[in-house]
């Protein structure tokens, strides 16, 4: 009776995942398990391991009975870390490295796993706290170089600076993009701090300094209610097209850049919005030709253009820049962000309708259906562009004001670092959190 009383009650998280489980619905699962951050190793362990099988993962399933089995030992929790990062659900993977290198405190491998599994939750100051704590024994190649990248994305830039001063050119050429990444990072802080607050709100500010992508526009709604000037969805407007193009406009003009073409990239929508683009800046619109200099390529949604043919390779191409040449994309995924990071943004979207695709609106019977995609020609739909109100949406009246004015500034103040280096992906939200939606 004794040993009754005292057990643990059971999780209501891990009743809940294994319910959905026994429906199939293996997503739900993994969502009730991120709310089990406070359950023993082994008991999760087990649900994982049903999850897993039930997903394909032989891997994660034999990985989490090994831990289910033995939650105290080094091993097993290294192993099922490493398969949980592997697998995408580096939220499970975080208690479990996180006891394995209390364990065994001097291993630099699980110390860099964790700190991986981190950066993969956005948990960027966490993964910093993790390098401090382990300091005096770090390699400067990854770990230091960590710690400033870390650094950066939790919006410590003095940390980030004090650190890459103890840090040496790496002696290996593995390390040397990540290196000349990490310093133009640091460049590109550098002159956005005076015309900029690199705060935890500065949306614009951090996007410049972590991918070196100029952000057009702020989004006029929910920024004081967790959107930070991201949009969450958005049906798109021929207007806002617009907007964004003279913005781009402007932009270019304010960093001193004169491209001679517009470069049409494969996709549907990029095509589209490129010649509406040739018209707004006055240029010829050409197909896109990998390394032609001083251009414009213009993108609506990179993603798109990754599944059209010829797209990846187009992305891939784009990765090393040419002379004078500017990416805009126009609406840009910031939570499963694309393959390279534009030059130039109009807004940060998690799903995005474009005005020619499948749009909402009133039924005759006054509820909302989704309409036939616009078919037209794709230079009908670009006039209907260049001849739509390019007056932006006014919003909630809470987003800080945004004038052009406050755009071209800034351009101008970070033209010396502007369009520099590769377009590596940029796989963070960085120090600026915004809600997001599944």
């Amino acid at each position: 009776m004794f040993a009754r009383r005292n057990r643990r009650p059971p999780s209501p998280e891990l009743a809940e995942a294994r319910e959905h489980l026994d429906r199939g619905d293996v997503p739900g699962a993994l969502r009730e398990l991120r709310r089990a951050s406070s359950v023993p190793l082994g008991e999760v362990a087990v649900v994982v391991g049903r999850a897993a099988a039930a997903a394909g993962f032989d891997d994660l399933r034999k990985a989490a009975a090994a831990l289910a089995a033995h939650p105290d030992r080094v091993r097993p929790l290294y192993d099922y870390g490493y398969a949980c990062v592997e697998r995408g659900v580096s939220f499970l993977a975080i208690p479990a490295l996180g006891e394995a290198l209390r364990l065994s405190p001097g291993s630099s491998g699980l110390l860099r796993e964790l700190v991986s599994a981190y950066e993969d939750e956005g948990r960027h100051r966490d993964a910093v706290e993790a390098l401090l704590a382990h300091e005096d024994g770090l390699a400067d190649w990854p770990d230091r170089y960590l710690l400033v990248f870390n650094a950066v994305l939790a919006g410590d830039l003095e940390l980030a600076r004090r650190q890459r001063a103890r840090l040496p050119a790496p002696a290996e050429d593995t390390w040397l993009g990540a290196h000349d990444r990490q310093n133009r990072v640091l460049d590109r802080a550098a002159d956005t701090g005076p015309v900029s607050p690199l705060d935890h709100s500065d949306l614009r500010g951090w996007q410049y300094v972590m991918g070196g992508t100029v952000l057009g526009t702020l989004s006029p709604h929910g920024f004081d209610a967790g959107m930070a000037g991201r949009y969450a969805w958005v049906q798109d407007t021929h207007g806002r097209c617009l907007h964004g193009l003279l913005r781009l406009k402007a932009v270019l003009g304010a960093a001193g850049v004169r491209p001679g073409s517009v470069s049409l990239l494969p996709d549907r929508g990029s095509r589209i919005l490129g010649l509406a683009a040739a018209e707004v800046l006055g240029l010829p619109a050409v197909p896109f030709e990998a390394g032609r200099e001083d251009t414009v390529v213009i993108a609506y949604d990179l993603d798109d253009t990754a599944r059209a043919d010829g797209g990846p390779e187009a992305l891939g191409e784009l990765f090393h820049r040419a002379p004078g040449q500017v990416l805009h994309e126009h609406a840009s995924c910031w939570t499963d962000p694309p393959a390279v990071a534009a030059d130039s943004v109009t807004l940060l979207h998690q799903s995005v309708v474009p005005p020619w695709g499948e749009t909402l609106g009133q039924g005759a019977d006054g509820g909302m259906e989704r309409g036939a995609a616009d078919g037209r020609p794709e230079a009908e739909i670009a006039a209907d562009i260049t001849g739509a109100d390019p007056v932006p949406d006014t919003g909630d009246d809470q987003t800080p004001a945004d004038p052009i004015d406050a755009l071209t500034d800034f351009a101008s103040a970070v033209r010396g670092t502007w369009l520099r280096g590769d377009r590596a992906r940029l796989r963070s939200s960085g120090p600026v959190a915004s809600s997001r939606f599944l």
